[in-house]
């Protein structure tokens, strides 16, 4: 159901934020560019796991921001063929559809997540 998959993105630094941690700008760009989105075949990205290697990093001309090449784990929503969900349908919004099975809430927040997940490559 929730699994790690492993991902290569470029992600942009823009300027006002370089002086952040250079870890915590990229996080924060992946988690905006990915979060709440849905990847073909590889399903609804959650949150970021971890960074796993961080290539250079390259300023293009005309453009003042650094583009660096990360290879990253993500925490994604990937029902099993055939899996079913049982639960019970909360409420819908122009957001999605938010319900509860036995005593959790789905979508989880990211603080329920296991801490060791299955790599799917």
């Amino acid at each position: 159901m929730f699994v790690a998959v492993e991902m290569v993105d470029t992600v942009r630094i823009p300027p006002w934020n370089f002086q952040r941690q250079f870890n915590e700008a990229i996080a924060e760009e992946l988690n905006k560019k990915l979060a709440n989105k849905v990847v073909y075949q590889v399903g609804l990205c959650i949150c970021l796991y971890d960074i796993t290697k961080l290539e250079d990093s390259y300023i293009f001309p005309g453009d003042g921001a650094s583009h660096t090449k990360v290879h990253f784990r993500y925490v994604v929503f990937h029902p099993f063929l055939d899996e079913i969900l049982v639960g019970k349908i909360k409420y819908c919004s122009q957001e999605g559809v938010h319900g509860e099975r036995n005593t959790s809430s789905f979508p989880p927040p990211s603080s329920f997540l296991p801490t060791h997940l299955n790599v799917k490559s």
